[in-house]
């Protein structure tokens, strides 16, 4: 029996991050014991400060629909936020806040693109950019690149990507899943080029901002000329860990703002109140507060290289933000390992999950069909067992 589902929705992937997760549970509740490194989700509790800034609110009472694109405090605090960290002036009617970062860049998306329009995807890019421009029927565009690259394009293949038809360009850094950062100067580089053609509107996504090693992100809409044409999309869930808190806003063009609220206040309407108000002390709060997490992180970055590095057939660059590692293991490809021919990442990511036990995410769902996505967002002993059983997996 076939069932009259929409072709929106009969061709949209479903997201591999997410599917990879599903499968671990389902053997997990078989009794298998599966090492989970597939999730980009922070392994710590939300802060104190943070939860007693929720509780503070539930006292309050606070318990009403919230203005759609948030409250009038909060929306200042994100103002204060971005001047401070990303020298970046917006004013409160320039802010949208949403039920998590993923609906900011589908607001944006749905408010811009026209059936056809081109958005163009510096690859390895996060599995949902792809998806949300298929919702819109908008065609997305890969710019590869690859390990030996850093996982950085180049301003001359954004310029011989770019046609009529190129409404949008999706920068995301720290990026998710390599953990590389644009530094200023090489922003600034693929900026002179989209100087050249003003139709195009650039969406950065900066929500692994506060997670980096050392070498401090740069935001595109701090390029003079770029200001107008940007939308800066970040969030609380990965740097606070408050993944399920779902905190996500934008900052952007007056006109663009208003659009996205316009398109939210038909889909969710306000994001939860208790959320938002505590949204308001984490935003505030110096970045300090949650730098142990930053630096544990680091701690489990170096394990997770150093260990790796002794496994054959995984090349490696070292991500200086994030919380993940994206090894190249194309060096499997055409191979019979533990029984089981490996063709591509997809079939190597498998290959862990039925071999190792551990489950990790094919770099095919990113743009990046030479990788996996391992996340480290894991406790050192896990992260240690875990490629003990893949060393000796494909030894």
């Amino acid at each position: 029996m076939t069932h009259p589902l929409s072709d929106r929705i009969s061709s949209l992937p479903v997201s591999q991050t997410l599917a990879m997760a599903a499968k671990a549970r389902e053997l997990k509740g078989q009794g298998i014991d599966i090492i989970s490194l597939s999730l980009g989700e922070p392994d710590f509790n939300t802060p104190d400060f943070i939860k007693d800034a929720a509780i503070e609110a539930i006292n309050q009472d606070y318990n009403s629909y919230t203005p759609v694109d948030g409250y009038v405090e909060l929306k200042e605090a994100i103002c204060t936020k971005f001047k401070r960290d990303n020298d970046l002036v917006y004013q409160p009617n320039q802010i949208v806040v949403s039920t998590g970062a993923k609906q900011s860049i589908a607001n944006v998306a749905q408010v811009l693109l026209n059936p056809g329009d081109e958005v163009l995807l510096p690859a390895p890019y996060w599995v949902s950019y792809s998806a949300i421009a298929i919702l819109c029927e908008a065609k997305f565009v890969e710019i590869p690149s690859s390990i030996d690259d850093d996982f950085k394009i180049t301003p001359a293949q954004l310029e011989a990507a770019i046609t009529p038809k190129t409404k949008m360009v999706f920068f995301n850094s720290p990026n998710n899943p390599s953990g590389s950062i644009y530094s200023e100067k090489e922003y600034r580089a693929l900026a002179a080029v989209l100087e050249k053609h003003p139709q195009i509107y650039i969406l950065s996504d900066e929500i692994y901002e506060h997670i980096n090693y050392g070498v401090k992100p740069f935001s595109f809409a701090a390029i003079e000329n770029m200001f107008d044409r940007t939308i800066t999309v970040n969030g609380l869930a990965k740097a606070f860990a408050m993944t399920g808190w779902r905190i996500g806003y934008l900052g952007a063009p007056q006109w663009i703002a208003k659009a996205c609220t316009k398109m939210q206040g038909q889909i969710t309407s306000g994001t939860n109140c208790i959320a938002q108000r505590a949204a308001i002390t984490a935003v505030l709060a110096p970045v300090e507060k949650v730098q142990y997490m930053v630096d544990e992180f680091e701690t489990r970055r170096d394990l997770v290289l150093e260990l790796l590095g002794e496994i054959e057939g995984f090349k490696l660059n070292i991500p200086e933000g994030a919380f993940y590692v994206f090894p190249d293991i194309s060096a499997f490809f055409g191979k019979t390992v533990n029984g089981i021919k490996i063709e591509n990442a997809n079939d190597f990511s498998l290959f862990l999950l039925e071999k190792a036990n551990v489950a990790t995410v094919t770099g095919d769902a990113f743009g990046a069909p030479n990788c996996i996505r391992m996340s480290y967002a894991a406790s050192v002993v896990q992260l240690k067992e875990a490629i003990q059983r893949i060393k000796e997996a494909v030894s």
